[in-house]
């Protein structure tokens, strides 16, 4: 054995697949996963770390850091930035992880730093992303084989995701402080039902005129319900558009389109953000295209992991994300 065989370990097989139906032909068997490509790191650790710079330049931001006149007091914005980017990071390694065990070629996260900051002429800097960061992403290079590896890429990073949220949320809601409403005008978030039974647990009840003021800490989690719930729209080739098709194969366009006149009349009635959130799905389209084995069905697990998966959805959206208040 030499030096370079160590360097690796063998994969466990891959589940068995049923038999195909009857007559089928076996047309396209050049859609079988290759060997995954050797990651190339440089790309994603120099995004990485500047996310982490726009990312700890936000959060000091929110605690009322000019990082201009005061760059010295950045380290205030560290909570915010290594939280946050830990549920970004947990989410998408949960993809990476699930995609090599079903022999995927999947790329490493690659996260997008936002500016917060830009300079307008004659005026000077302002703030423009207040979380410094457009979220991060994986892709995955190689056809998906079946409806149940489509199902476990689908939901893994998802749930992997709120479950590191939500400790995120309970110990950032104990280091929140609770005030009555005042006069001033402010950025107000919507609360999911899964936020308001973590605050009930930790605050108790609250009366109409209680305000509570998140720690950076609590503001990350909040941020990862809100990104567990755009990615788990039932559209398209998002998360949650991966789960409807492993579910309802028969059934994905209509909900595709079910759920991009939702947004639209949630942009219309509750916030202009679900406007922008249908403009960006529109343009990444409802189609879905079918598995290499598209006749492989679900087993029973995988079925009711996708409707824990639905259930998630549901207690991470919230019709009113953001609001002026």
């Amino acid at each position: 054995m030499t030096p370079e065989d160590r360097l690796f370990t063998p994969e466990p097989p891959p589940e068995p697949l049923p038999e195909p139906p009857k007559g089928w032909d076996g047309a396209g068997d050049d859609g079988a996963p290759g060997p995954p490509r050797a990651p190339r790191p440089v790309l994603h650790l120099a995004l990485f770390l500047a996310t982490l710079v726009t990312t700890i330049i936000a959060g000091a931001m929110q605690q009322g850091v000019n990082p201009l006149v005061a760059p010295g007091l950045l380290y205030k914005g560290i909570p915010f930035s290594f939280t946050l980017l830990l549920i970004l990071g947990t989410h998408e390694m949960g993809h990476y992880l699930v995609s090599r065990r079903h022999h995927l070629d999947a790329t490493l996260p690659y996260f997008l730093p936002a500016p917060p900051l830009i300079y307008i002429p004659f005026v000077g800097f302002a703030p423009l992303f207040i979380i410094g960061t457009f979220g991060a992403f994986i892709r995955i290079r190689s056809p998906i084989q079946d409806k149940r590896a489509l199902l476990d890429v689908g939901c893994s990073g998802p749930l992997t995701g709120v479950l590191v949220s939500i400790p995120v949320i309970l110990a950032g809601l104990k280091l929140s402080t609770v005030s009555v409403m005042g006069t001033g005008k402010g950025l107000v978030l919507g609360e999911p039902l899964l936020f308001q039974l973590l605050s009930w647990l930790v605050l108790g009840p609250l009366g109409p005129e209680d305000l509570v003021f998140l720690h950076p800490v609590a503001f990350a989690g909040w941020i990862g319900l809100l990104v567990t719930a755009l990615n788990l729209m039932p559209v398209g080739q998002l998360d949650g558009g991966h789960v409807c098709y492993a579910l309802f194969p028969e059934y994905h366009r209509h909900v595709s389109l079910g759920c991009l006149g939702l947004l639209v009349v949630c942009g219309l009635v509750f916030s202009e953000v679900w406007l922008v959130w249908a403009l960006l799905v529109s343009f990444l389209g409802f189609r879905h295209p079918p598995p290499y084995h598209s006749w492989v069905p679900l087993d029973r697990r995988r079925r009711a992991l996708g409707f824990v998966t639905i259930l998630v959805f549901l207690l991470t959206f919230t019709p009113t994300p953001l609001k002026l208040g």
